[in-house]
């Protein structure tokens, strides 16, 4: 019994190394592109619902919250599925790997969120920069795992979060600036994820 529990840890240490030098393949071109439409419908609805956001955050941190609902299931499930075809036997670590990877930013963005709302109420224009830089830093630490260029996509975020803070008012809040920013940047990335695919096809 002792030989069968060593050859089982030795087996999924084995599964561990190779999910770490593996290129993960569970995040779906199209469904990442999905994801960037449903932010712009969502932009559009907070300027209906919405058009006061400096004085209704909560009506506005309602609608963002539900979108990034919406896309997290969307991609969940789509990363699952797609995860156990493209990596068989190696799919469970591949997916565990993924969201160690990106897990740490969505909770800094939803610390960050609940504290400055909590002690900080009048920053609340910040939210979108916080929002777009941290999500940027998510997309750089899974670079790792993914295509080179996904980098652009983290670049972009990154950019869009600066120009967030350059308005330094309640600018920054309209429905645009997050639909824009994340509609671009999740079609950025999903281009880079089928560019990725594609060179790995013609390598094969």
């Amino acid at each position: 019994m002792d030989d069968l529990n060593k050859a089982l840890a030795d087996l999924s240490t084995i599964r561990r190394q190779m999910a770490r030098t593996t290129e993960f393949r569970g995040y779906g071109p199209a469904t990442l592109a999905a994801t960037g439409v449903v932010a712009v419908i969502a932009a559009a609805a907070q300027a209906k619902w919405v058009p006061d956001p400096a004085r209704e955050v909560r009506g506005y941190l309602a609608v963002w919250f539900a979108t990034a609902v919406v896309c997290g299931g969307i991609i969940a499930v789509q990363m699952h599925t797609r995860a156990r075809r493209m990596h068989s036997a190696m799919a469970d670590e591949m997916i565990r790997m993924a969201v160690e990877q990106f897990f740490p930013a969505l909770i800094a963005g939803l610390l960050v969120t609940m504290v400055l709302m909590h002690f900080v109420p009048q920053a609340a224009w910040m939210l979108p920069g916080l929002w777009q830089l941290i999500y940027g830093l998510g997309v750089f630490s899974s670079c790792r795992f993914l295509p080179r260029p996904v980098m652009l996509g983290g670049s972009w975020y990154l950019l869009t979060s600066l120009v967030c803070f350059a308005f330094g008012d309640a600018r920054a809040l309209s429905p645009w600036i997050m639909g824009l920013a994340y509609g671009a940047g999740q079609i950025v990335i999903a281009a880079a994820l089928y560019a990725g695919a594609e060179g790995a096809s013609d390598d094969a």
